[in-house]
């Protein structure tokens, strides 16, 4: 699945009040270290799809010249989409999506990132929640 025009918002239950840069756990990259750090440094360069590929090889270490079958392996199981990565459920992180589906990060406390809540043409949808109601 991939989004288009779209602008992921912090989860409901989110605690942050701007956004924190994740940091690695036990000198290894998070998930969240390594998304924020490709997103981050990258804006409107890479898709969902890119990223959650790229976090799971740096994530278990994988250097390969055959990235193309494991990424057909890796996506052949349903990944859940951004409204689940933890920049929007823990970190406080807004993810967009322009027309061609690539993304860029933005603080809850960027002007920006509420400018986006003002745009006609984009879709909003609400980060996850990390609790139950």
């Amino acid at each position: 699945m991939c989004y288009t025009n779209t602008f992921i918002i912090i989860s409901e239950d989110s605690t942050a009040t701007s956004a924190i840069v994740p940091v690695p756990k036990n000198d290894k990259p998070t998930i969240a270290s390594i998304e924020h750090d490709l997103i981050f440094n990258n804006p409107y360069v890479y898709t969902q799809e890119d990223v959650q590929f790229q976090t799971y090889l740096t994530k278990k270490n994988i250097e390969s010249n055959e990235l193309e079958e494991l990424r057909n392996e890796f996506f052949s199981k349903p990944k859940a989409c951004f409204r689940a990565s933890p920049l929007v459920k823990k970190y406080g992180w807004g993810i967009h999506y322009d027309e061609t589906g690539k993304i860029a990060i933005y603080d809850v406390k960027n002007k920006s990132y509420h400018q986006f809540l003002q745009v006609d043409n984009i879709t909003i949808l609400k980060g996850m929640r990390s609790k139950r109601k």
